[in-house]
């Protein structure tokens, strides 16, 4: 049963370009423009208007745009839930500018030493977390740290629960998952999985046990979808394009040119939206940024097994006010 039909969430990709070069994503080696902020602001009033709650300005590393303050404080002033994942590379600079401005503001950590972590992300940036940790906390922030697991640092969750225990972060557990081309390693194995699912309920911890589950049952089925990602989710490329139905399937983009909301709306594009986890490619898929609002939508296994810790996190954040 379809609970909510209108997109809850934007996935606003402010440029591609990263300062990173993640051995599990390969967003840095494309080419691309910045968005434009007299575009952004038009697409944040239509997203409005189409019931969007949820706004994640995202990349390549977000904050490489030098206007990304300016597009959080338009989200916030138009009553959006804000969200940020960030490298840390470039925090100190905006911190400031962004205070106040980022309901959830998530440092990408994925070991617990600098060697290991900086050995994985390609570039130094431990160093950078770690001040950007205090940096934040200072302002009164309340950063989370996201550790995406993999085979490789499955090893290092004790450890990181512990470092996001000193610092007073909420732990979030990101299973990998297959990135486009890049042998990444994100079939985690079934014992691996086990191993997660103690950790849905640690203290201080984020880890969707629907995103285990789906892993466990094969991930998306073609003939039984689980994916709702366009329907629940707007993908803005820096192109000012629509991109459908995901951005990682973006079997195809159309301009927006100040009608997004037009543009949604369109029997073609609906008829498009309508295909959302039918297609061949959509086979097996677990990409957790689309299933997080699939899961949301549907009432069915996923929802419930979604909902502890959908409703821990929220709680934490202070974020489950503005989803009522």
């Amino acid at each position: 049963m379809r609970l909510v039909r209108s997109p809850l969430l934007c996935n606003y990709y402010v440029t591609y370009r990263c300062n990173a070069k993640c051995h599990f994503c390969d967003i840095w080696e494309r080419p691309s423009p910045f968005v434009k902020i007299e575009e952004v602001g038009q697409n944040l009033r239509d997203l409005k208007a189409l019931g969007v709650r949820v706004l994640d300005f995202t990349g390549g590393e977000p904050l490489l745009h030098p206007k990304i303050a300016d597009f959080f404080q338009m989200a916030k002033k138009m009553g959006f839930i804000t969200t940020l994942t960030t490298n840390a590379l470039r925090y100190p600079k905006f911190a400031e500018a962004l205070k106040g401005q980022v309901d959830m503001l998530h440092f990408s950590l994925d070991a617990p030493t600098a060697e290991a972590h900086d050995a994985i992300r390609g570039v130094s940036c431990f160093d950078s977390v770690m001040e950007s940790l205090a940096i934040a906390k200072k302002l009164g922030e309340r950063p989370d740290i996201l550790f995406t697991v993999f085979e490789e640092n499955l090893h290092y969750l004790e450890p990181m629960w512990a470092l996001a225990q000193r610092h007073k972060a909420v732990l979030i557990v990101n299973p990998i998952f297959d990135y486009n081309q890049i042998a990444n390693g994100g079939g985690l194995s079934p014992a691996s999985l086990q191993k997660l699912k103690v950790w849905t309920n640690k203290k201080g911890v984020y880890l969707n046990a629907a995103f285990l589950a789906l892993r466990q049952n094969g991930g998306n089925q073609v003939a039984d979808p689980i994916c709702r990602a366009a329907s629940t989710t707007v993908v803005i490329s820096p192109e000012n394009e629509l991109v459908l139905p995901c951005y990682h399937l973006g079997l195809k983009s159309f301009p927006i040119q100040n009608r997004l909301k037009e543009l949604y709306q369109k029997p073609d594009i609906q008829d498009l939206i309508a295909m959302e986890g039918k297609m061949p490619a959509c086979q097996g898929c677990a990409i957790n940024c689309y299933m997080q609002p699939s899961f949301a939508v549907e009432l069915n296994r996923y929802w419930f097994l979604a909902l502890p810790s959908t409703l821990k996190y929220n709680w934490l954040k202070g974020t489950w006010k503005a989803l009522f």
